[in-house]
This record gives structure tokens, C-alpha cells and sequence, in this order.
């Protein structure tokens, strides 16, 4: 089985790039860039992911981006990433990045936007792998400086496939970016927004993700299982569901295998992803493993989860159809 998982080819959907930052890099852009760190040591900065709920998390995540400054620092970062996936047999990942985490430490967007796409273009003609990026608003920002970035990433439209909505949830509901995320939708983006496991008043911001928001799809979205409305809203709609076992382990102690079965069991388009693999120590293949491991799912139950990634993936329809013939060519060849 995990040999089966390794070697499918994959799309990863729900990546935060900034959450690829590996340890190894942290020292070696903190040593290059003269920043100063508290651990003295990699392993030192591991044993320091202690995280019990999001807050917790988020303090640590965003201490980490100090190190990344200039525009080679964005391009090291999503360039490791690319690489490590596709030797994971991922051909096609959507990347979740924070330009607001680094405006506001002085980081122009310019560098930021810039270092990830060159990255990008060279990793689908050195690698293979091919890449698409999403902007995501921190919502414990306000909606002014939420606009005020997608007004900065108008020049770079044609850089951007989609805009999301991350970061700490509690009093920060979907609704606060209504006028953003309209606007981003008459540009052309498509939507997502994080609605993770466990949050205050989750019900309600996946109901706004879906009735007032219009997205495209949900990041996470686990606690939709609660609601015979909600399923049924998401599967009417055909909306993915980017789901993140290993991550959500840090705050429902579990990998979420039985809601991922039932969703299965619902015909609901639930994906797996790995969130912020640097920092939950785990990729896609780890995090498939995993799932594997603690739920018993099938050589078909991994099948339709790969393959529900790239039906929901945002790509033209014949771009997916070639990655879904490849999963169904492999699947035919085991």
C-alpha cells in the first residue's frame, strides 16, 4: 500500500508555501540574511513545534518567515518545495501564500510575488511539476489591508489562479471579506477560504463560505459532516474539500479517517493535502500513509482521494482530464 501511494501520481491543493520553510533553509537564509534566531540548531527549532490548537501554531509559523527577505529567499523557498513534491510523484500543486505576513515586515510584494513565480516557471521546465498560486488573506487583518493587497496584485493577475483566507478564525467569519472576495471574482480568481476543524461558530463561516462568499471550494471544511445541510450544499455544488489529516492531528488528536470515510461514503469531494509539511513534518505521501494506516482505507478509497484532487484542481478541463488518465493508467497497470 504505501509503495502504491508513492508512486501515483498526485496534486496537492492545500500547501501554504511559507509553511515548506524546512529547518535547514531557516538557517541557511538566517545565516545569509544576518537574522537572528532562538534555537541554535535545526533539531533545536523541531523540538520546538509543540502545537496544541491554531494559535500556538501561528506564533511559531509566523516567527519563521523573518528569515525571508529578498526576492531569492521566495524563490529558494518554492523551489525546495516543487522539488520535494514532485520526487513525491505530485505533477500539479495550487500554492497558498501570505503576502500581508511580509509586507507588514517590510518585504515589498514585488519580492514576494516575484521569487515564487520564477520558481515556479523553472520547476515546470527542470522538474515537471506544474504549479498554479493563491493569494490568501490573513483574517485576523483587517478587510481594508485584504483589499489593499489584491489591489497590489493587479499587475500580477495573470500570476494568480485563485484568493483564499487563513490564519486565526476565532471573530474573523467569512463575511468580514465579502467586498474583497467579490471583487477578486470579477477579476477572474477563483475563491477559497479555510474553515478549519474545531473553530468557534464553524457551522455558520461554512455557511457563509458557501451562500454569501460563493466560494469555489473550502479548505478543510471537516465539521460540515455536522449539518445534513451543509453536505448536502457541498455535494449539490461540487465543492472540493481540501482536507489535511496530519496537521489536523495537532488539534482533534486524530487524522480524521472516520470523517473522511463518511464524506467518501457522502460522494463528497474530499481531497488530502498536506498544509504546512515543515512544520507538521509531513508531506503528501506522509500524509497519505497515515490516513492509511489509522483508517483502513482501500487501494480504491486512495484512488478516488488522488483523483478527486485533480477533478477539483482549477485547470482547464483538458489539462485535467490528461492528469486524471495518468491516475487511471496506473491504477490499470498495479
Amino acid at each position: 500500500m504505501q509503495t502504491f501511494i508513492e508512486k501515483m501520481p498526485k496534486a496537492e491543493l492545500h500547501v501554504h508555501l511559507e509553511g515548506t520553510l524546512e529547518p535547514e533553509l531557516s538557517f541557511a537564509l538566517a545565516k545569509k540574511n544576518d537574522v537572528k534566531l532562538d534555537y541554535k540548531t535545526p533539531e533545536e527549532l523541531i523540538a520546538a513545534y509543540d502545537f496544541h490548537d491554531l494559535p500556538s501554531f501561528l506564533n511559531i509559523y509566523y516567527a519563521g518567515m523573518h528569515v525571508l527577505i529578498d526576492e531569492d529567499d521566495f524563490y529558494q523557498l518554492t523551489y525546495a518545495y516543487l522539488t520535494k513534491a514532485r520526487n513525491q510523484n505530485t505533477l500539479y500543486a495550487e500554492l497558498f501564500f501570505d503576502p500581508q505576513a511580509h509586507t507588514s515586515r517590510g518585504v515589498a510584494f514585488d519580492t514576494v510575488i516575484t521569487g515564487i513565480h520564477k520558481a515556479q516557471i523553472d520547476a515546470e521546465q527542470k522538474l515537471g511539476i506544474k504549479s498554479q498560486l493563491i493569494l490568501c488573506f490573513l483574517r485576523d487583518m483587517s478587510a481594508e489591508s485584504a483589499m489593499e493587497h489584491l489591489n497590489m496584485a493587479t499587475p500580477y493577475i495573470d500570476w494568480l489562479v485563485g484568493v483564499g483566507l487563513d490564519s486565526d478564525e476565532r471573530n474573523n467569519p467569512p463575511i468580514k471579506f465579502a467586498e474583497v472576495f467579490a471583487k477578486a471574482k470579477k477579476m477572474g480568481l477563483k475563491l477559497t477560504m479555510h474553515c478549519d476543524v474545531n473553530q468557534l461558530n464553524t457551522l455558520s463561516h461554512i455557511k457563509q463560505c458557501i451562500k454569501d462568499i460563493e466560494v469555489d471550494r473550502i479548505d478543510h471544511g471537516v465539521n460540515s459532516l455536522e449539518s445534513d445541510e451543509l453536505c448536502k450544499l457541498i455535494k449539490d455544488k461540487k465543492l472540493g474539500l481540501t482536507v489535511c489529516p496530519v496537521s489536523n492531528q495537532f488539534v482533534v488528536q486524530s487524522l480524521t479517517s472516520d470523517e473522511i470515510h463518511s464524506m467518501l461514503e457522502k460522494d463528497m469531494l474530499v481531497t488530502i493535502n498536506s498544509d504546512d509539511p515543515a512544520y507538521f513534518r509531513a508531506y503528501l505521501n506522509e500524509n497519505l500513509i497515515a490516513l492509511q494506516e489509522e483508517g483502513k482505507f482501500t487501494h480504491a478509497q486512495i484512488a478516488t482521494l488522488v483523483s478527486n484532487a485533480f477533478t477539483v484542481a482549477w485547470l482547464d478541463e483538458e489539462t485535467k482530464n490528461k492528469y486524471l488518465g495518468l491516475v487511471q493508467e496506473y491504477i490499470s497497470s498495479q
